[in-house]
């Protein structure tokens, strides 16, 4: 069975209480956004690192986080 990506994004919000605006936040203060962008040189493992340790996603949840990093809206 596949998960849609927005049932990736609602499962998160369920789970950390974050929306995708307030994970972009975190992004940008973290350093892996810039102005709304993935940074220059971030990798999808660093965020899923972060992910993983801040707020403890698996990764398929994490990697729709950086995907949605990287533009994904749907």
């Amino acid at each position: 069975m596949l998960i849609s990506f927005k049932a990736y994004i609602d499962n998160i919000k369920i789970k950390t209480g974050k929306t995708p605006a307030d994970l972009k936040k975190l992004g940008e203060e973290n350093g892996f956004l810039k102005k709304g962008e993935l940074a220059e040189g971030i990798k999808a493992g660093q965020i899923v690192t972060w992910l993983k340790d801040d707020f403890d996603l698996g990764h398929g949840h994490a990697m729709a986080i950086y995907a949605l990093f990287k533009g994904k809206t749907n």
